[in-house]
């Protein structure tokens, strides 16, 4: 066990670990890829549990407190993890870094904990298409993720707003994944509206970072098959929720603390086509955060360059 986490946390090549322990290298690949299965399947359910209404509304309160992101659930992206080139591939693994990779695309909450992942898709894949035929983002779409029901944000009088996952402008507009405004022509409350989300989406940037950089393998080109690979990044994954989970959090949070539409109209986009209820979401979720209600007292210096 110990051989597997030494690997993990430095990133030493199986040829050195070989000097330092003493195994064949053969050996050692097999120790750490059964290692990693052992992680994964005994410590997942415990670390990073199939996530129910309950625990959404808990993450959403946490998004609230820490970025100010009301019926927040979730911060979503996709890191690169470097492999070397897996025989007869030919450019599947080479991603647009021009490098060859497997995909990690993760869910993360506002504690840098991941709640949900899926790894192992090609390089090449974009992030939007990863998402959307990954069981999360297939179990989403066909809301099978046990989300809580819209509710009023806060002090607002409605309509209710659906809980909503905040992402880059890699991936769809839809109902339940929020994505930022384009950049040219944008009026202030779409600047606004920008500015809330990137603070909400960089909490899974910041969990990307803290894991690479407490399991240093992940820094380096992993030499190994894809299947291999990806059973190494489950353990990564799967050791980072437990340390947050049982060490706590010793960053210092520099986060700085701080409507008129129906009902009965939002609901019926809602039921409409995918991109029209995206957008009359976002639309909401603009309003809001430039209403009294929900605005920040620094958020005008912000967009307009003064802080």
């Amino acid at each position: 066990m110990f051989l597997s986490y030494r690997f993990l946390a430095t990133g030493n090549s199986f040829s050195s670990l070989h000097f330092e322990f003493l195994l064949g290298v053969s050996t050692i690949s097999r120790i750490v890829r059964q290692t990693c299965d052992v992680i994964w399947q005994t410590l997942r359910g415990a670390v990073m549990p199939e996530p129910v209404a309950d625990l959404w509304i808990q993450i959403a309160e946490g998004f609230y407190v820490d970025a100010q992101f009301p019926n927040c659930i979730g911060a979503l992206d996709g890191k690169h993890i470097r492999v070397k080139k897996p025989p007869h591939s030919g450019s599947r693994y080479f991603n647009y870094k021009q490098y060859f990779s497997v995909v990690l695309m993760a869910l993360a909450d506002s504690k840098y904990k991941f709640i949900i992942v899926d790894i192992g898709a090609y390089g090449s894949t974009a992030d939007a298409r990863i998402f959307s035929t990954s069981r999360m983002g297939v179990r989403l779409q066909a809301n099978q993720l046990a989300l809580p029901e819209p509710r009023l944000l806060p002090g607002s009088t409605g309509p209710p707003a659906p809980f909503v996952i905040v992402a880059d402008e890699g991936f769809a507009l839809t109902p339940h994944v929020m994505r930022p405004f384009p950049r040219r022509n944008l009026t202030d409350s779409r600047r606004i509206f920008n500015y809330r989300l990137s603070r909400a989406r960089r909490y899974v940037e910041c969990a990307f970072g803290i894991l690479s950089h407490k399991w240093r393998v992940l820094l380096s080109s992993l030499q190994m098959a894809p299947d291999n690979a990806t059973k190494v990044i489950q353990a990564c994954v799967i050791l980072h929720n437990f340390v947050r989970i049982h060490d706590g959090t010793s960053e210092v949070d520099d986060f700085e603390a701080g409507t008129s539409s129906s009902s009965a109209g939002l609901d019926q986009t809602l039921h409409g086509r995918p991109g029209s209820a995206g957008l009359a979401v976002r639309a909401l979720y603009e309003e809001y955060f430039s209403s009294p209600e929900g605005a920040l007292l620094w958020q005008m210096d912000v967009v307009h360059g003064r802080l």
